[in-house]
């Protein structure tokens, strides 16, 4: 007999399991954010809690900003999928994913709700202090996995969450003129860049050419850290924002003698 899943936090409004888990492979040190991109909530639980979709979660925000666990942080739910940040391939076994009922780009991306808002920074803050998960590893599904994903969007309001102590966040660059980089330019400009990028977390091959791979990866940072125009071209309110972010970046906390 199953033993039942019992929430990992009292912050928990309902359990609803689902049979798509499997074993971590490692500690948890990122926390994952995904929308949904379905029509409803229920829909959305229906496919997590399917064993055919080889899909599922830990947590479910709705709307109302109720919370579903579906799957036990101790096991390794499947939302992540082929992904990569830092060199480590393997997302799903090291971070915890929440799904954010929200229609997403297909859905016209609907803004999301104040008391939903509430309820993920509740969740994600607790998360984020009992798994001791650094600020630069709380990352959009987007941020993983940027040549399939484009989750939770331009339009998540990653400031709200920053502001109550989760993520790493900076203020945009100013849009404005200046040089900038896109599709077909190479050189080593292009090729300090994507090491900047690298060494942030993001996957992308260290060479000079700004192909498309590279524009899907600025693409991502731009929905995260640069929302304001999101074209996958390098200007400089994306190159100074990045550098930004690194010079801010928390570092690793130091041993406990």
């Amino acid at each position: 007999m199953e033993t039942p899943l019992a929430p990992d936090t009292p912050l928990v409004d309902a359990v609803v399991p689902s049979p798509n888990f499997g074993p971590r492979k490692a500690q948890v040190d990122m926390l994952v954010l995904h929308y949904t991109g379905m029509a409803s909530a229920e829909a959305a639980i229906d496919l997590l809690r399917t064993p055919a979709s080889e899909v599922s979660c830990h947590y479910v925000v709705r709307e109302d900003g109720s919370i579903v666990q579906m799957v036990a942080e101790a096991a390794r739910a499947w939302h992540a999928g082929v992904s990569a940040w830092e060199g480590v391939t393997d997302t799903n076994s090291r971070s915890i994913g929440i799904e954010i009922v929200n229609g997403g780009h297909d859905f016209g991306l609907p803004a999301f709700p104040d008391t939903q808002m509430a309820r993920v920074i509740a969740l994600s803050a607790d998360i984020v202090a009992r798994h001791a998960i650094r600020a630069d590893r709380v990352l959009a599904h987007s941020d993983v996995a940027p040549a399939r994903k484009r989750d939770p969007g331009e339009r998540f309001p990653w400031d709200l969450l920053h502001g109550a102590g989760v993520g790493h966040l900076v203020p945009e660059a100013q849009v404005a003129g200046g040089r900038f980089f896109m599709l077909g330019d190479r050189g080593e400009p292009v090729a300090a860049l994507k090491a900047m990028l690298g060494y942030y977390g993001y996957a992308i091959a260290l060479d000079d050419a700004y192909d498309a791979a590279t524009a899907e990866v600025v693409t991502a940072f731009q929905r995260h850290f640069r929302p304001s125009k999101v074209d996958g071209v390098a200007d400089a309110s994306t190159i100074l924002t990045l550098r930004e972010l690194i010079a801010t970046r928390p570092g690793d906390a130091p041993a406990v003698a």
